[in-house]
């Protein structure tokens, strides 16, 4: 059995069993994929995979602890890599980061000069996705660290740690009527077109769960993945706007009213998360630290032994 073959395997789990698509993705031929699969299942004496004909159906039970051990296998030789990197390159080599829109655009760009500046060697590649996503590209090892404020305890393959908290707050322009009211309620704001935060990001749940645990209808006009879209609308008038609060903090301009809404939906943790198991570099670590004073190698090593519950905010 050799490395190829697990990587053909995983991949044709990947690809829900498809060669083809398998082979496209590993830059090889389809045959040598299927080859590969069946000279591993009779070196190991067992089906991986139940068939009909040449197609793959479905994993078997004995395929299912085979995949275990692969990824077992996969993660550590990902893990000996980086530890060859880490003390060979001497702190040089890239970072990637897997991220949301608003944590790249308002909070990573001061770690990631921070990091720059500590480690000129290293480069810097951000993927941005939905949060879903981050934790899917931490998983597939697309990426190192992730951050994001959803999604990310859902997934066991990964660790999370909470980084810091924010709140949304409530924008409109200066002659919007509510500019003028000192105490905005839920109702308030509900009978005005809304504009704000697509269901999966920055958030969003809670704005949605406020709203129903009152019996409310939001009137939802717009939504959008980036807070400075739904700035822009809301100085064209056409609602008012619900973003995250690291949006408008260096917002100099000052056509807009901004309202803390923290008492309305509550309070957001955003978090750092890691792949369980993985070996993390020298720079890994430091980036962890620039991005909250809560974070300190120590405390993400102890986490990534499986301590992590004892670091909630």
């Amino acid at each position: 059995m050799n490395l190829h073959q697990f990587r053909f395997l995983q991949e044709a789990v990947r690809r829900n069993l498809n060669l083809t698509e398998a082979a496209k993705a590993l830059h090889t031929s389809q045959p040598g994929v299927s080859k590969a699969i069946i000279e591993l299942e009779e070196e190991l004496g067992i089906e991986i995979f139940a068939r009909h004909g040449k197609r793959l159906k479905r994993v078997t039970e004995p395929g299912q602890h085979v995949l275990k051990s692969i990824e077992i296998i996969m993660r550590e030789v990902g893990n000996l890599k980086r530890i060859g990197e880490q003390f060979s390159a001497q702190d040089s080599g890239t970072l990637s980061v897997a991220t949301t829109h608003t944590q790249a655009r308002y909070v990573l760009p001061g770690p990631v000069a921070k990091l720059r500046e500590a480690y000129p060697k290293v480069n810097i590649c951000l993927h941005q996705g939905t949060p879903d996503q981050v934790a899917r590209m931490l998983i597939d090892e697309v990426a190192e660290i992730g951050m994001a404020t959803e999604a990310l305890t859902n997934y066991s393959e990964l660790v999370t740690l909470p980084c810091y908290e924010w709140q949304h707050v409530l924008v409109f322009p200066l002659a919007h009527p509510l500019a003028r009211k000192e105490h905005l309620t839920l109702e308030d704001i509900a009978a005005e077109p809304l504009i704000t935060y697509h269901p999966s990001f920055t958030g969003r749940t809670k704005i949605d769960l406020a709203f129903a645990h009152r019996s409310l209808t939001p009137r939802i006009a717009m939504e959008a993945i980036d807070s400075d879209v739904i700035k822009t609308y809301v100085r064209l008038g056409l609602g008012v706007g619900i973003v995250a609060e690291m949006a408008v903090r260096d917002d100099t301009n000052s056509d807009l009213v901004v309202r803390p809404a923290g008492q309305l939906f509550g309070i957001n943790v955003a978090r750092v998360a890691f792949k369980r198991g993985a070996y993390l570099r020298h720079f890994v670590l430091k980036f962890a630290e620039f991005l909250s004073d809560r974070l300190d190698r120590n405390l993400v090593a102890k986490a990534m032994s499986g301590h992590a519950d004892e670091f909630e905010l």
